[in-house]
């Protein structure tokens, strides 16, 4: 049987006319690369949140978007700089990502996914200065005019030795793509730093009480899993996690049908 993987959408608005939206690139390595069948969730808020949902799903994936955690939700003034913003995304993977957590489903957050993660468990962002040179933005390339420019891996991470994003990767540095202009201000209650930047900011974080994977990476391993061997990786280890967590939900229903 097939894993059902979850993906918690977006709200756009193409043309005068609502749409709810995913990235194609998550979705297709979903399936290509994991052989799991992707669900994209609608962003209709903490009322959707019910056991049926949850119970539904053998892994979560919540990658990245078109707009940045609205910021009032780490105590910040909604300001232009810091948009745009999509609250019912917000109002979905946030509750989401917490309720994945408690359950134990396996979880993969990549850039947005990555920072909600951190505001989810209290954390805070901060805005990635503009006064810098192309070459040490974290942001998406000014001069990239093709999504393989865009997601080019040009950045290179300092992995924290002896931790979970090292055992997956084999380094202690790698380099990865980087399109965001969002950065770590506070590191939220019960994350652990996995990779910070040749800059110091933090790109990626595991959740230390987490009894299931839990991963948030503020790159896009999800672009090059087929060409780049960490990117791999990284999707391989969750996918792994999410089929040990299928067989495990299988043995317990086949356990309960049993005692009926």
């Amino acid at each position: 049987m097939l894993a059902l993987l979850g993906i918690p959408g977006d709200l756009q608005t193409v043309a005068d006319q609502k749409r709810y939206t995913t990235e194609a690139v998550a979705v297709n390595t979903i399936r290509r690369v994991l052989g799991a069948i992707p669900l994209v969730i609608p962003p209709l808020g903490s009322d959707l949140l019910d056991d049926t949902l949850l119970t539904t799903f053998d892994g979560l994936m919540v990658p990245g978007g078109l707009s940045n955690v609205h910021p009032t939700l780490y105590g910040e003034l909604p300001t232009a700089e810091f948009g745009p913003f999509d609250r019912a995304r917000d109002s979905t993977s946030l509750p989401l990502i917490r309720a994945a957590l408690a359950r134990g489903i396996p979880i993969l957050m990549t850039c947005r996914g990555f920072q909600e993660l951190n505001v989810a468990l209290g954390g805070t962002l901060r805005k990635e200065s503009d006064n810098l040179s192309e070459e040490k933005k974290h942001g998406t390339p000014a001069s990239a005019k093709t999504e393989d420019e865009r997601f080019a891996i040009r950045h290179t991470i300092e992995v924290v030795p002896g931790g979970k994003l090292a055992a997956i990767v084999g380094s202690t540095q790698v380099r990865v793509n980087s399109l965001h202009s969002q950065l770590i201000d506070r590191l939220a209650p019960g994350l652990v730093v996995e990779a910070t930047a040749q800059d110091g900011s933090i790109e990626a974080v595991s959740v230390e009480a987490a009894s299931g994977f839990a991963l948030g990476v503020v790159f896009h391993p999800e672009y090059w899993a087929e060409k780049d061997p960490p990117s791999l990786a990284i999707l391989k280890a969750f996918g792994r996690a999410v089929e040990r967590y299928a067989a495990r939900k299988r043995v317990s229903v086949a356990r309960e049908a049993a005692h009926v």
